[in-house]
């Protein structure tokens, strides 16, 4: 049996790399090795430090590192909403949000958080899981990574699982062609990052009335997660709280990070919903702005009349048209529309627009007088 005999150590200060690699043939009891560098070592030296490095995904969130789930949660909703790229029009605001959804996927998850508290986002990237670090740096700090040995033996054809795979300096170190064997992998598995799947649209239907006051629709949602196995799927339901804010606008997106579908190959996909104006009796939105459409007489046209229009919250407002009305003619009610979406104590107009209806015929009498009155016209 051919047995490969290895000593890694890390460079720490002033602690140079070291590798050493020992062949063992059958019948060759001492082997050969080869030293890769020197070491320097100092007494009390770990082999083995972690530092967070990267991105500060406290400092992101505005949260102190012994925040709680819901102090998290908190904090993500507010940045969230004011750094919405549908909200807040800055040319950084996109960039800005999803720098906040990722540290929020984070620090919401138990297990990457705990990872990341120890070894930072280059420890996400990698696919730690810094289980083996803690286990033994912490029982003893002067030991080695590898179960508390400076040396780790590997057998050919071995397959080693378990979460040392995901934190294994064997990456760095290929063997290729070692004691007549061609390239090998160590048998240890490197970690895999899951691709995010793609975001779910869903339109959300809104009357102009729960535009005017804002709203929180309930929304019931089917969607697939992983069982602990990490394999195999379930179907669950969830109700989610769509908050609509006074005014706001059709086609605003509302995003619901990770909230979807998930497979072993993908991360929960983002349901994000769109904001559809649902058809009203009366009106017809434009911006801010809602129309109404007052139809009269021809009579009422040319000699004036008072029109009622009905508001959206169910006045009547009077409406005096003293000059003639031109088929198309728009008159408006100042302060009567849906509240600005920026400024949501101020409103938009209520634009009403005439519609002139003509008789299907005038009597012969009616007619003369008509020519009589109108010769001057």
């Amino acid at each position: 049996m051919v047995l490969i005999w290895t000593q890694f150590g890390v460079k720490h200060k002033n602690v140079n790399v070291k590798c050493k690699v020992r062949v063992m043939h059958r019948g060759d009891s001492s082997g050969s090795s080869s030293s890769a560098e020197s070491v320097k070592s100092e007494p009390g030296t770990p082999c083995l430090t972690a530092k967070p490095t990267g991105k500060d995904f406290y400092k992101v969130l505005g949260v102190a590192q012994d925040s709680n789930e819901d102090e998290i949660k908190k904090a993500y909703r507010k940045l969230a909403l004011k750094f919405h790229p549908d909200k807040n029009s800055d040319a950084d605001a996109e960039d800005k949000f999803k720098e906040i959804a990722e540290a929020y996927e984070v620090l919401n998850d138990p297990k990457k958080r705990s990872i990341y508290d120890q070894f930072g986002e280059e420890g996400l990237k990698n696919g730690m899981s810094g289980k083996v670090f803690r286990n033994n740096f912490q029982s003893d700090p002067q030991s080695s990574f590898f179960h508390g040995s400076d040396h780790f033996d590997i057998f050919f054809g071995n397959d080693f699982d378990g979460d040392e795979d995901l934190f294994n300096p064997f990456r760095q170190f290929p063997f290729s062609h070692v004691g007549g064997f061609t390239s090998y992998d160590c048998g240890l598995r490197r970690g895999r990052r899951r691709l995010q799947s793609k975001a779910v649209l869903h339109d959300l239907l809104v009357t102009l009335e729960e535009v005017m006051h804002g709203c929180t629709k309930h929304v019931k949602i089917s969607r697939r997660r992983l069982n602990a196995d990490g394999r195999s799927l379930r179907s669950e339901d969830k109700v989610l709280n769509v908050v609509v804010k006074k005014g706001w606008k059709a086609g605003t997106k509302i995003t619901f990070p990770r909230e979807g579908d998930e497979s072993p190959d993908n991360t929960p996909a983002d349901i994000t919903f769109v904001l559809k104006d649902q058809e009203h009796p009366q009106y017809k939105r434009s911006g801010s702005n809602i129309v109404y459409t007052a139809q009269i007489t021809l009579k009422e046209a040319l000699c004036g009349c008072t029109v009622n229009v009905p508001t959206l919250d169910n006045r009547m407002m009077p409406l005096p048209c003293s000059d003639v009305i031109k088929p198309g003619a728009i008159r408006r009610l100042r302060g009567e529309g849906l509240p600005l979406p920026k400024s949501p104590s101020k409103r938009g107009d209520l634009v009403v627009e005439f519609q002139v209806v003509f008789p299907d015929r005038i009597p012969p009498q009616s007619r003369e007088i008509i020519k009589h009155s109108l010769g001057q016209c």
